[in-house]
Formats: structure tokens, sequence, C-alpha cells
């Protein structure tokens, strides 16, 4: 009598869960609240799209970004969302209308509990009428109170409550932020798989005195105040060869195990645009994204393009897993070694191209002539959310590379 009764509670139990599977996800827009430091909420949007097959996509917003999630496993009442390139990855318990769980990035130990809802389009909760507009540039200093404080540049569009905008660093942008000011307070927010950035702050028409959440662990305040003329240094100025080298060279790993080298002959009598980079890296992703669309439209056998991965991943089959992930998403069209593994200690990376006077930033790239000589450096990348900053980039990029390319 036990047996039946513990198989009819069995079977009654995978009914149940083979019905919440046929009742799936519901389609349209949700809102998830991911819980980073001191507990607070970081919300972002998003949108399940059923396609003719059953299988699920989901979008997710960020300003003018949009994420195509394609990865959506869900198996009973449990559902595992992947994200694209980036390792992380959502794991947790559904119903039609709503999901609870984390989202997890193994390499990086990360585990930030979240929480979605369908049919909430407000990223923030309006609380009033905003006392200013913050529309324009901002002088910023991150880490105030502490001395190894940083510069930054604030750079927002808001229209009635909604703002928009990023901060720019010397290492490159804080993606695409979304948020509302209400009354004196501000709030923004971005989450693309790989970064959870959440700014707090209270404004002024010429002030703002703030707090920024990184995920789970890192806290930083900051600073600004209102400054148009303000910027921050040329990103060519900041990392060069040091005194006695005048070449770059290295020796790094291909999938396929092939050991590849600027001596090489696919090197030789070339311009080479040699990209430090990391595949957990969104403005590394911004870069890659650019460097293929780049050489699709300036095919030319005189330029050559190599990335240098520094990578996260606790073995080096995992950071080549990493690797082929970006190929085949983003359809790289050129290499990319694996120049580092388990960490991405600047210093060990620096240790790796000891030529260099330091590694500031992921990305890093360097222009090299035809002759093998260092012409340019750019520290850190400014991309798409940065506006008419990514714009002055591509053309000067352009003039530059191809003026190399004719001598």
């Amino acid at each position: 009598m036990r047996l039946i009764f513990l198989l009819l509670i069995l079977c009654i139990a995978f009914n149940r869960c083979k019905e919440i599977e046929a009742a799936g996800l519901k389609e349209g827009i949700w809102l998830a609240e991911l819980e980073v430091g001191d507990k607070q909420l970081l919300p972002f949007n998003f949108r399940f799209l059923k396609e003719e097959d059953g299988e699920y996509t989901m979008e997710l917003y960020n300003a003018d970004e949009l994420i195509t999630i394609d990865d959506i496993t869900l198996l009973g009442d449990s559902v595992v969302i992947k994200m694209p390139v980036f390792e992380g990855y959502f794991a947790g318990k559904y119903r039609a209308t709503e999901i609870t769980g984390e989202f997890i990035k193994e390499n990086e130990d990360w585990v930030l509990p979240f929480k979605a809802v369908h049919g909430v389009k407000e990223r923030f909760k309006r609380a009033g009428i905003p006392n200013t507009n913050i529309t324009g540039d901002w002088e910023v200093r991150f880490n105030s109170d502490v001395k190894d404080s940083y510069m930054g540049k604030g750079i927002f569009k808001q229209v009635d409550d909604k703002v928009s905008g990023t901060f720019r660093t010397t290492t490159g942008d804080y993606r695409f932020l979304e948020g509302v000011h209400s009354g004196d307070s501000v709030k923004f927010s971005t989450f693309d798989g790989a970064h959870a950035f959440l700014f707090q702050a209270k404004a002024t028409d010429s002030s703002m005195v703030g707090v920024f959440y990184n995920g789970k662990h890192e806290k930083e305040t900051f600073v600004a105040k209102r400054n148009n003329n303000y910027d921050l240094p040329n990103a060519t100025s900041l990392t060069y060869m040091k005194k006695g080298y005048d070449k770059l060279g290295f020796e790094f790993p291909d999938a396929n195990g092939n050991s590849v080298s600027l001596d090489d002959a696919i090197f030789k009598d070339k311009v080479v645009i040699v990209q430090i980079m990391g595949t957990w890296c969104p403005n590394c992703l911004d870069e890659t994204k650019f460097l293929v669309e780049y050489l699709k439209e300036y095919s030319n056998k005189q330029l050559v393009v190599v990335a240098l991965a520094f990578e996260y991943a606790k073995t080096e089959e995992g950071a080549f897993k990493a690797i082929n992930r970006l190929r085949d998403r983003i359809q790289v069209n050129y290499p990319i070694l694996l120049a580092q593994y388990g960490g991405i200690d600047k210093e060990l990376a620096q240790n790796k191209l000891p030529m260099l006077n330091h590694i500031l930033s992921f990305p890093t790239t360097i222009i090299i002539d035809k002759n093998g000589e260092v012409q340019k450096i750019y520290t850190g990348f400014n991309g798409p959310a940065t506006g008419e900053i990514f714009d002055s980039f591509k053309a000067d990029f352009h003039s530059f590379v191809t003026q190399l390319m004719k001598d």
C-alpha cells in the first residue's frame, strides 16, 4: 500500500511538472531585479518571445542596447538561461509570470539572487518630479573618500524623468546606463551578462554624490560636478613602449595548439593590429565587433588583426571554450591566441608583454606598421554607449590605419 501511495505521489508530481512546462513562460515584457551589494536591487527589463518551434528567445534591454539570448532550457519547473557570449547564466524555478533563482558566473565566483515578474515596464519606480535636469557632461571622481580614487566623465541625457548615458574612464566606458530622476534622487543601471552596475546619487543642478555597486562585492562612492569642458587623458597617451624596446614580441598558442608569434610569415610586411582582450570583457566585445566589421569593410591583404586573450577560466580547455564561443557568436574573422588563463591580474599580464610600460586596461590595442614598429597604442575602448566619442574614435582609427597601409 505504501509503495502504491508513493508511486501515486510521484505520478502526480511528474504530471504537475509537465503541466508547468507545457504552460511555459508568458510572452511580453518582464522586469528582473538582481541583488547586488548592501542587498540593493538592480533592475533591468527583458522580453520573452516564443518561436514557431516552441523555443524561447529573450531580448534584454539597456537604453539603446539590445542583447538577444537564445539558449533557454525549460525542464519541469526549472529554467536555465545562458548568456550568448559571456559565461554567466540564470538558473531558477519558474511559473508562467514569475522566475526566482540566481545569476551565476562560476569562474569569477559570482552568485547574485534574482527575481523576475511579467508585465512590469518601468525599470525603476518613479517617486516624484525631478528637481533638475542632468543632461550634459560631468567631471567625476570615483572612490572619492579613499587614496586610490580615479577619474571619470559622465555623459548623460535626460528627457522628462528618464535618464540615459554612461560614465567614461581611462579604461573604457561603463556601458549603456538607463534610469530615472525623481526629486533629488538619480538611479541608473545596466546588466549585460558580464557587468551588473547600479548607480544611486543625490543630484542638484551642479553636483551629484552617490554610490556605485558592481555586482555583489564591489562598492564605490563617487562625486561629480557639472563641467562641459572636462575631458579624460588621451587614450593613446597612457600605454607605451619602454625605453630599450623597439618592437613588440610574443608567442602564444591558438585553439589548434599552434604557437603563433609576430615573426610568423602571416605578419611580414603587414600592418598589424594586436588586441589585448578577454572574452569576459564587455568593452572588449564592443571592440571585437568593431574590428570584425572593420575587416569586412576594409579587407586588405596588407592588414592583419590578432587577439591575445587573458582569461578567468581555471583551465586551458575552459579558456579555449570561451574563446571559441566568442568566435562562433560574433563570427570573429581573425586569430585569438591564449595569453593567460586562471585569472586576469594586470601585473601578470604585463609580465607576458614586458616591453610595455603597463597594461592598464582590457582591451589595449596596439597598431604596428609594416616594418614591425609600434605606431600607436589605444588604452581602453569607448564603445557605442559613448556616442560621438565612439564616432570620433572610428574616424581616427580608419584614417591612421589607412595611411599606414599606403606607406
